[in-house]
């Protein structure tokens, strides 16, 4: 790998290069978006199907759609005890965590004769994409609980899992035992935009859902960016990416393989480097280009590396954390001696895993913290998919009659302002018919 000296032009035009990646679509690539989800509003199942067969299981009709009980029975019996004993402490942890996001209603009574306040509610119906790859051969488990966990604990009603399926028609039986455990009562076997088209719009078999949550590919995303509007939506995300902030405590060892897990998910995925030592930057670099080689997904994670992976020497880690801040990754690796000295001036990412034996992995399965996480820059101003994804908020206002007449005069003269004169009649009737 290509070692950048910071602050060169030549390392600034790579880091923002690859900070400025975005989605990568084409024109033609929103346009076919626009006719499938346009097809699927107006054919449901029909179009469903169609798409189902071409792309997935040649053999899939409407009636067979729907992973049924049978499957999803005959599931349990397919995996071994190490996966599930792994799965439920995943599990446990991935609620414990979310639980405490769990927000409350609340009310206010501290201005005399109002009450004012707040009321939570969840959706009714939640819908989680789970990506497939290469004919469903890759359980996503880890989607399945990331996307379905905290819909649950916001008490969401009915949630709704959709996941292309393999060439015969099946889902993995790894995804079927996660959706039971997670709190998923019904598994549709389709992907890609027809999949988000069918929970944006609802089909004669699929119901419409409230919120789409769940990592896909381009035309996933594009999908969820939009329908949204007309459903909520966890979050536009772009390719996966890391960012690794080292001394020279680090281990170039583990750098170097924390690059590449984040490199194997996709070409356009991004690894960065930021070290204040040249020796870790050089070892570093060797290091990938050794491990790159034992890797079953060498090709996808050497492109992603020699596109979008770089590494640059920083004069001092305050350097460090102002490029992070401005890079906003989605996963932020501290590498460091002291990395509580260094985690109260990162402001912009979606994670930040503190130490030597805090992986990004780690977060991806078993910590707790949600790994749907913003992409490319948007950390600036959105968080990690969570309960409160799930919930909606209602306002409550009751004023009583002397309230009331103590605000009407300033409510008219606003109104007035705006010319917005029933607004202010709807008051003075009310002054009117009190005198």
């Amino acid at each position: 790998m290509k070692i950048y000296t910071y602050p060169s032009k030549q390392a600034r035009q790579r880091v923002r290069k690859i900070a400025g990646r975005g989605l990568g679509f084409k024109k033609k690539d929103l346009q076919a978006v626009t006719r499938i989800l346009e097809d699927v509003r107006r054919n449901g199942d029909r179009a469903i199907v169609k798409y189902a067969r071409r792309f997935d299981a040649p053999k899939i009709t409407a009636a067979t759609l729907k992973a049924t009980e049978a499957e999803m029975a005959a599931a349990v019996k397919k995996v071994d005890r190490p996966f599930v004993r792994a799965l439920n402490k995943s599990v446990r942890q991935i609620e414990s965590f979310h639980r405490q996001q769990l927000p409350k209603s609340w009310m206010d009574t501290r201005r005399e004769g109002t009450l004012l306040g707040q009321i939570v509610h969840p959706v009714e119906r939640a819908g989680i994409y789970v990506p497939g790859a290469k004919g469903g051969t890759t359980p996503l488990v880890s989607s399945v609980l990331m996307g379905a966990l905290p819909a649950r604990i916001a008490g969401v009603a009915e949630i709704v899992m959709v996941t292309p399926s393999k060439k015969d028609g099946s889902i993995d039986p790894h995804l079927l035992v996660a959706a039971r455990k997670a709190g998923v009562k019904s598994v549709f076997k389709i992907g890609s935009a027809w999949a988000i088209g069918a929970l944006a719009y609802g089909t004669g078999r699929i119901p419409k859902a409230d919120v789409i949550v769940g990592p896909g590919n381009l035309y996933v995303t594009l999908a969820k960016k939009i329908v949204s509007g007309t459903v909520g939506i966890d979050m536009i995300a772009g390719p996966s990416e890391i960012l690794i902030i080292a001394d020279e405590t680090a281990d170039p060892v583990h750098i170097a393989a924390d690059m590449l897990s984040q490199a194997e998910h996709d070409v356009m995925a991004s690894a960065v480097l930021l070290t204040t030592s040249p020796e870790i930057a050089r070892a570093a670099g060797k290091q990938v280009d050794q491990q790159l080689s034992r890797l079953n997904r060498q090709d996808i994670a050497r492109a992603s590396i020699e596109r979008f992976g770089t590494i640059v020497v920083v004069p001092d880690l305050e350097t460090a954390t102002d490029i992070a801040n401005a890079f906003a990754p989605e996963h932020l690796e501290l590498l460091v001696q002291a990395p509580f000295d260094v985690v109260g001036n990162l402001k912009n990412a979606g994670a930040v895993f503190v130490g030597s034996y805090t992986p990004e992995p780690v977060g991806d399965y078993i910590a707790g913290p949600n790994h749907v996480l913003p992409t490319a820059g948007t950390a600036r101003f959105s968080s990690a998919l969570s309960v409160e994804t799930f919930i909606k908020r209602t306002s409550l206002i009751q004023y009583s009659r002397k309230a009331f007449e103590k605000d009407a005069a300033d409510i008219i003269r606003l109104a007035d302002i705006e010319g917005l004169d029933a607004h202010a009649n709807a008051i003075k009737v009310r002054l009117d018919s009190d005198r």
